[in-house]
């Protein structure tokens, strides 16, 4: 911990108390709660230690990858009625609803622009960075662009994590950026609890050889050029039941570049073409078909699907994005024949980094898709057609060539992991601060999830013996034949029957944050109430006084 200047500490906290608020936090008052327990005043650049190691950045944030993106419907509502360019130079602009814009320079060269940012989608910081980078990328080359210079753009928590954290994510990117030959020649950083990380790109694209998603025509193929999967995955991995086998594959898939698929799209004559991300396949499919005003379809089996997702699905393992996604483009689904409601999840799925979707005509998208196999993307798949003129409809069939698993009987899966295992990465100050009530080292019941904090002075054997009973706690709170909502509750109940007062306040808010009522709540205690008899009775009455 740095040596503190408490000169300079008495002066900003001057400041602070006779404002009323923390000059760094207005929503605090001074001295603020980091202060009363750590002794440290961060507006006074005093800070606890960032902790040493390896960090996991899906467990950080809320949405992992392009699921931490504005959905479709919303993004729709917010932009209606906002002022678009009327320069005849904008070849693609915003109402296109493109994945990059397009400005005309002269009759033989134009601009293609775009940038994308988004949360981690894997644990591994230098990973992310190539994951940043190739997805960022996509974009100019799915408009059929040569991608030449880049801004990075990244959001971090500093004072929170190691620096060395960052300096990974923006190398990961960079060394991304040199393989595809891209200049990175400037960025911005913000100060941000949620790490994001992503790039602004600039390109150039020939304006008689833009590929948009607005030509396709009846009679094409479809071919996709990377397996679905990957926000299924992503959220897995958060809650600790993902196969390393699919975890592993999906990091592969999510930092290669789109960059030999575009060229080889431009080489076919591609009539149309998007790439696959956070909207989810029928998203954007069902973007490129109302721009080209044409019905397609899709047939189930065919689409490439990373290992595990369809285990996955079967035990409801699904993300949020899907069913935002579902609310935005759901109303494309003409029809999904032979079906089960988990399989066409899978569909709505928010891919980060993912594949191309193309447009080709029917009789040239088999020698694509075998050459697309040979230089790269080996799960290239023609996925179905387009059908006909139409408004937009998009419908699903399934030959039964391919179902889903039965759901599976056991606990948590391991927990997978791209490089090594890492270690447990200590709290921010509003973690600290929530911990159960004040303490300043795990509770008797931890939590699923919960922080530890290492205090100074440890032995490096308490150390490791704490992260293993961390570890244990953890694993022993996940859902696996209990489902997360029924571990609360007997959570709860324990609490209650072990009179750990902050053991049940902790539980409580966490079933309040779940969604539970008071009356459950108070029925998982009487049932610890029932097997303690009336002392136990007593002290749940007192606990929730001193909860009001």
């Amino acid at each position: 911990m740095p040596t503190k200047n408490l000169e300079k500490r008495r002066l900003v906290m001057q400041r602070s108390k006779q404002l009323g608020h923390c000059i760094c936090d207005p929503q605090k008052p001074c001295p603020c709660d980091v202060f009363l327990e750590w002794d440290i005043c961060p507006c006074a650049g005093e800070r606890l230690d960032a902790p040493a190691g390896p960090v996991r950045l899906t467990t950080l944030v809320e949405s992992a990858g392009c699921a931490s993106k504005i959905d479709q419907a919303t993004l729709r509502r917010v932009l209606q009625g906002l002022p678009s360019s009327d320069d005849p130079r904008v070849l693609i602009g915003m109402p296109a609803g493109d994945d990059a814009g397009v400005y005309q320079l002269d009759e033989n060269t134009a601009l293609v622009q775009t940038v994308d940012v988004f949360t981690p989608s894997v644990d591994d910081p230098y990973v992310f960075g190539q994951i940043a980078a190739a997805n960022s990328l996509s974009d100019v080359y799915a408009m059929g662009g040569r991608p030449l210079t880049a801004l990075s753009i990244i959001g971090f928590p500093v004072r929170t994590l190691p620096d060395e954290v960052m300096q990974q994510i923006l190398r990961g990117g960079l060394d991304k950026m040199a393989e595809a030959g891209v200049a990175v020649i400037g960025g911005h950083s913000i100060n941000d609890p949620q790490i994001k990380a992503g790039f602004a790109v600039t390109g150039l694209i020939h304006p008689q050889r833009i590929a948009s998603n607005a030509g396709a025509r009846p009679g094409d193929c479809l071919v996709l050029t990377k397996p679905l999967g990957t926000g299924i995955l992503s959220f897995a991995a958060q809650i600790d039941r993902a196969p390393a086998e699919g975890v592993a594959a999906a990091a592969h898939g999510m930092a290669a570049l789109n960059k030999r698929a575009a060229e080889l799209m431009l080489e076919f004559n591609a009539h149309a073409c998007t790439d696959v991300t956070g909207f989810g396949l029928m998203g954007h499919l069902a973007a490129m078909a109302l721009a080209s005003q044409v019905d397609v379809e899709i047939l189930w089996d065919d689409v490439p699907l990373l290992p595990g997702v369809l285990q996955c699905a079967a035990d409801s393992i699904l993300p949020g994005a899907v069913e935002r996604n579902k609310e935005s483009s759901g109303g494309a689904l003409a029809a999904s024949d032979g079906l089960e409601p988990s399989a066409l999840d899978i569909l709505f799925d928010a891919q980060t980094s993912g594949g191309l979707l193309i447009a080709v005509s029917a009789p040239a998208a088999p020698e694509l898709v075998a050459r697309l196999r040979d230089e790269g993307s080996s799960e290239a798949a023609a996925i179905g057609r387009v059908i006909g003129d139409g408004s937009g409809r998009i419908f699903v069939r399934s030959d039964g060539r391919r179902m889903l698993p039965p759901p599976s009987q056991v606990g948590p899966a391991p927990r997978a992991v791209i490089a090594q295992e890492p270690a447990s990465t200590g709290p921010t100050f509003e973690q600290a601060r929530q911990m159960s009530g004040g303490q300043q080292s795990g509770s008797c019941c931890g939590g699923q999830g919960e922080a530890r904090i290492r205090t100074a002075g440890e032995k490096p054997a308490v150390v490791e013996t704490q992260q293993k009973y961390h570890d244990f706690l953890k694993s022993a709170n996940a859902p696996g034949a209990l489902d997360a909502r029924t571990k609360r509750a007997v959570a709860i109940a324990l609490s209650v029957l072990a009179r750990c007062e902050p053991c049940v306040k902790s539980h409580v808010n966490k079933a309040r944050d779940e969604g539970f009522s008071q009356e459950e709540i108070d029925e998982a205690a009487w049932m610890a109430i029932s097997f303690g008899g009336s002392p136990t009775m007593m002290f749940y009455h007192e606990t929730k006084k001193g909860d009001r």
